[in-house]
């Protein structure tokens, strides 16, 4: 392409984009200015619709919710405090012991904040061995907003227990359970989020040397990720959203809308250091990075997408809300940023940072470091391919043993917390008491004679099947025909024993019991069941996520590069950075091996749905980088370049920009690595080490060994599958150029020489 005289028609829908936009410069940042803003007002009118209690779980336990939901019993927000003796003295039948327990009952009811206050001494809440008891009671008004009127009742208890200090007395339930939540990690998250965009700010002032350019990937990365939290509102009518994938959709939102900068970005600048005007190396930018922007951009929605097909609302929220983000970035990146820089020109140097921006000006496109990391990985391929790839299985081994479980509380949370010890204490004195499980029993008539012996026979047998230890509370709403059935599991924390109790409940008492009488559904639900339907559906979901987007996006591959090599090398490197990190988590957090380093010593387990989470993200995320490398290589091979020559140029030339937007990644998700939660801080760890080892093992030598053994036959695509869609390049092909030997600087093209060296 020179950089004068008339200019062919662009090629390509990136390239067509770009050279729209740079034309008509104030329509097209115009446009996208309104959609943001409409796109937040049309949000904003419609209200965003979240998952709700039902939705969250499936199986029986999103039954129980459905069924109460439907009759219209408000789940009401449950409080529990422990009173217990210190050591052996105090027993229930002591005077003083009842005076605590009056006092506590005194306190919480004087806050007017509760109601159904109930006394040990008439529900019978007393331990065998009479050293603990529990106060009962629940939080007036709407559940949700309970943790916001706890508090008072919470300095009630502290009263009590500062009154007598030869007892334990500590509370725990649903609203001080979710006030602690709230208190110790809901600013800690909110911070992390926050502090993500300076990071990612501090870093491309680094990459760039200059304000101005530092900020447009982050405006655009903000102005997507704001555009759809008012598209995915809208959305959220039918498919209903959360607060998690508000902060997912943030985070994914801006890794690929500064990748996308980033590409764009460098590409342009390249091109202006080799002597074209900026009209011309804006529009090689649009045809060979905007392309390879839209094509990782449908790989990322692709793999996005995965999570739909989970069937949990949770999980289809988050894939969706991650798939718009990540299409309105995309689509911004080819349209807005053209314009913009056309706009800006020189000016996009503006703000340059002393020393820093002049060492940037000094420096060519290319990595010296990554060059001499080529060296001797192209110079013994073989040997270079089993070191790299034996050290990635062998970290990816302990992933074969990797154990999956939703986190207990002192699991996730350690024994920082009050509530933490209250729970465990409420746990040891009455197992399976301070969470039950719970038995909705919808009949035509519930106060028909066979329904109520069936419920008689479910406590009964229920105690002596061995699913529980008593007592079992029964609460009839005769108006709308259903009994609420609490039964305490035995096993309390442990989530082993607690799943046997469950599947005797399930499978032995309610066949028995509730199950013989005609009309009777008994759905049983709590934290315990409501923790087994998931993993029981996310178990399922595994494979046909999987499945899908591995297939998906090796179909992808090969129609963008019309390589059927690309496409399943593609598919194993990606596979292989996904294992290590898979490796990295479980040595980590389940064998302990370095935990202390990141905080996370006794975890022993990996949180159920991070695993098939950390998949989809990191796959499409893989894909980003490979798209852009490839891209490259594939570009360079087509101007005439020897395969070796081309992915030296490829890599060289892509480095930059590949290591810089994986820093600002790595940087990210380390923030979520230091939090307090252990569930957050694995997503942290396993997304930050598995983006290190993508951008630097896989692209800086496997993919090089790989494709530098393979030769031509890279490029190898059987005739039988010419039938296949061609979304291959579609920009136009740069003219042929003699090579150069590996490791030495490329030659220049005749029009890609500065101008003074042009005749």
């Amino acid at each position: 392409m020179a950089d004068t005289g008339r200019l062919e028609r662009p090629r390509g829908i990136a390239a067509r984009a770009g050279s729209w936009s740079a034309r008509h410069r104030w329509a097209a940042v115009g446009g996208w200015v309104l959609l943001v803003i409409l796109a937040l007002a049309v949000g904003s009118m419609t209200g965003r619709v979240d998952v709700t209690d039902s939705e969250q779980v499936p199986g029986e336990s999103g039954r129980v919710s459905k069924i109460l939901d439907e009759a219209g019993i408000d789940d009401a927000a449950g409080e529990t405090v422990l009173i217990q003796a210190k050591g052996g003295g105090l027993t229930a039948n002591d005077p003083a012991f009842r005076k605590a327990v009056d006092a506590v009952m005194a306190g919480v009811r004087d806050t007017g904040q509760v109601t159904a206050l109930r006394s040990p001494y008439e529900t019978k809440t007393i331990s065998a061995d009479r050293r603990s008891a529990l106060v009962q009671f629940e939080m007036r008004g709407d559940a949700e907003k309970a943790a916001d009127h706890i508090q008072p009742v919470l300095d009630a208890v502290d009263t009590a227990q500062n009154g007598h200090q030869d007892l334990r007395i500590e509370e725990f339930g649903d609203a001080s359970g979710q006030k602690a939540f709230d208190d110790a990690f809901g600013d800690d998250f909110a911070q992390a989020e926050y502090s993500a965009l300076p990071v990612a700010l501090g870093i491309l002032l680094i990459v760039f040397g200059a304000l101005v350019a530092a900020l447009l990937p982050v405006v655009l990365a903000m102005t997507a990720f704001l555009a759809t939290t008012g598209l995915v509102a809208v959305v959220s009518h039918w498919v209903h959203m959360s607060d998690t994938a508000n902060s997912v959709m943030l985070l994914v939102g801006l890794a690929v809308g500064v990748d996308y900068c980033l590409f764009y970005l460098r590409r342009e600048r390249e091109e202006r250091a080799a002597g074209r005007d900026a009209q011309t190396a804006l529009r090689v930018a649009a045809a060979t990075s905007g392309r390879a922007i839209l094509v990782s951009g449908v790989t990322v929605i692709v793999a996005m997408a995965g999570m739909l097909f989970t069937g949990i609302a949770e999980f289809k929220a988050m894939g969706l809300a991650t798939l718009m983000v990540v299409a309105v970035a995309m689509v911004g990146s080819v349209t807005v940023l053209p314009a913009l820089l056309s706009l800006l020109g020189e000016r996009v140097e503006k703000g340059r940072v002393p020393f820093l921006g002049r060492a940037k000006r000094r420096g060519g496109t290319e990595s010296r470091i990554w060059r001499a990391v080529l060296r001797p990985v192209l110079r013994r391929p073989k040997l270079s391919l089993a070191l790299a790839g034996g050290a990635l299985i062998a970290l990816a081994v302990p992933a074969v043993g990797m154990n999956t479980a939703n986190l207990t509380l002192d699991q996730e949370f350690g024994d920082r917390l009050p509530v933490v010890n209250a729970y465990n204490h409420i746990d040891e004195a009455f197992p399976g008491g301070s969470d039950p499980a719970r038995v909705v029993v919808k009949a035509d008539d519930i106060d028909a004679a066979p329904v109520r012996d069936a419920i008689a026979r479910f406590r009964t047998e229920a105690v002596a099947k061995g699913a529980s230890k008593g007592p079992v509370e029964v609460t009839v709403h005769h108006r709308q025909n259903l009994a609420v059935v609490e039964v305490p599991l035995i096993g309390g924390s442990d989530e082993g024993k607690t799943e046997k109790s469950l599947d005797v409940l399930r499978n032995e008492v309610r066949p028995a019991t509730l199950g013989a009488v005609d009309g009777v559904d008994a759905p049983i639900g709590g934290s315990a069941a409501s923790s087994k339907d998931f993993n029981d559906k996310l178990g399922s979901a595994v494979t046909p996520v999987f499945a899908f987007v591995v297939v998906f996006a090796f179909l992808l591959m090969l129609m963008s590069f019309r390589s059927l090599t690309i496409a399943v090398t593609s598919i194993v490197l990606n596979l292989l950075s996904v294992g290590a990190a898979y490796g990295i988590l479980t040595a980590v957090f389940q064998h302990g091996w370095g935990a202390g380093l990141v905080g996370a010593e006794g975890v022993g387990a990996i949180v159920s749905w991070l695993p098939l989470f950390l998949f989809v993200i990191l796959f499409g995320l893989s894909m980003d980088y490979h798209v852009f490398v490839v891209s490259r290589i594939r570009e360079a091979h087509l101007a005439g370049r020897t395969t070796k020559d081309a992915v030296v140029h490829g890599v060289v030339t892509t480095a930059g920009v590949v290591t810089s937007a994986a820093v600002i990644m790595v940087a990210v998700f380390s923030i979520f690595g230091t939090l307090s939660m252990q569930s957050m801080k694995q997503m942290g760890v396993g997304l930050a080490a598995a983006v290190l080892i993508d951008a630097t093992v896989i692209r800086g030598v496997l993919l090089p060994a790989v494709m530098s053994l393979l030769g031509e036959r890279n490029w190898y695509l059987p005739k039988w599958l010419g039938w296949l869609p061609d979304l291959a390049h579609d920009e136009h092909a740069p003219a042929r150029r003699p090579t150069s030997p590996v490791g030495a600087p490329p030659m220049p093209e005749a029009d890609e020489r500065p101008r003074h060296a042009r005749v």
